[in-house]
């Protein structure tokens, strides 16, 4: 039997495969509430061992894409409970990954009254769509304060606690493509000069932070975070290369300290093999691989050794099936690009799945 369809147990996780269902944001959450459309899209991808879902934003500022889903609100708590349910009917594990978009925002796009907030009051380069008005720049982000920061870790705590009261196994930190968290770490964002800003420690504080309140408030074992090293996606703009690999050797060293779940990794075009080595040397729990995998080369990467689950994204957005199609060695749908952030069920939850012959 291929290894990516064995399963995979630790002491945090018990998954029926090695296969993740990637976090990808589609924009379906009219009202920013979870729906039925949500849920049968999951419950539909439930062949993956680990499905993580869309970006959900901790706190009303954190929304700032149009139509992505909240869990801070004891309305939102509620309608996640059917697609912890749909993940879990066939037998997946879900976690929730929780993403606030910081300076990633347009007011357009946030509750009335919310202000767009960052780590800084350094504007994000280029444009993000509206409902109101299509494509607009990136709104200026008000500075947070220090005890703003402090408020932001608790929303994400209460947040966690809310995913696990609707059914979540446990949530995943995005620490990754340019959003709130990760916008602490890139020096060119973060230009403060309080506890969180200047040294490498001070960068990663508001993280770890998050990590061990978290961990203490649900549990180690159902905490995961994503990293995206040199990546420049939303306007993060390359820092030293050496400094990075420092960062994120010592974020690896904290966080097998605090013993989470697990680290899942989007590998960049850029990211040196080196970064990878002192992750995976210094944090000894499990290691997720994201981004460019087709079946084959996920199998190889996991024969390898140096990841121990592989994570797909658009294969599982235009393949419901996936885990069939890699049993069978079958051919993939290909996603239909126009439809990625569209607000109804076309591109959605109506890709084809294979139809197999009955042998009785």
């Amino acid at each position: 039997m291929k290894k990516i369809l064995t399963e995979y147990v630790t002491d945090a996780l018990h998954l029926k495969n090695r296969v993740v269902m990637a976090p990808m944001t589609r924009s379906r959450a009219i009202n920013n509430l979870p729906n039925e459309l949500m849920a049968e899209y999951y419950g539909q991808r439930s062949g993956a061992g680990l499905i993580v879902t869309e970006g959900t934003a901790p706190s009303p500022e954190g929304l700032g894409y149009a139509r992505i889903p909240g869990i801070f609100s004891e309305q939102q708590t509620q309608a996640w409970k059917k697609i912890a349910d749909a993940a879990h009917s066939r037998g997946s594990k879900i976690f929730m990954q929780l993403m606030h978009t910081g300076r990633i925002a347009h007011t357009h796009n946030l509750p009335a009254g919310v202000r767009v907030i960052g780590v800084s009051d350094i504007t994000a380069e280029g444009q993000m769509w509206t409902d109101q008005e299509g494509m607009l720049p990136h709104s200026q982000p008000e500075a947070l304060t220090t005890q703003g920061v402090k408020q932001v870790i608790e929303e994400f705590v209460k947040a966690s606690e809310n995913a696990i009261r609707a059914g979540f196994d446990g949530i995943e930190l995005h620490n990754a493509n340019g959003y709130l968290l990760e916008q602490f770490l890139n020096p060119n964002v973060n230009n403060r000069t309080d506890e969180y800003g200047g040294s490498i420690e001070n960068r990663s504080r508001a993280v770890l932070e998050i990590v061990q309140k978290t961990a203490a408030a649900i549990g180690k074992e159902k905490v995961g975070i994503r990293f995206s090293p040199y990546g420049i996606y939303n306007d993060m703009a390359p820092y030293d290369r050496n400094e990075v690999r420092q960062t994120y050797a010592y974020l690896a060293k904290k966080l097998n300290e605090a013993d989470i779940a697990y680290i899942h990794i989007s590998l960049s075009p850029d990211i040196e093999a080196e970064t990878l080595e002192s992750i995976r040397r210094n944090f000894k729990g499990t290691i997720i691989y994201c981004n460019g995998f087709n079946p084959e080369t996920a199998e190889a990467k996991l024969q390898e050794g140096s990841a121990d689950l592989i994570a797909f994204g658009q294969p599982f957005l235009a393949n419901p099936d996936l885990l069939t199609r890699i049993e069978l060695g079958a051919a993939l749908n290909a996603p239909d690009y126009n439809t990625f952030y569209t607000a109804g069920a076309d591109g959605y939850i109506d890709y084809p799945s294979l139809v197999l012959a009955d042998n009785n």
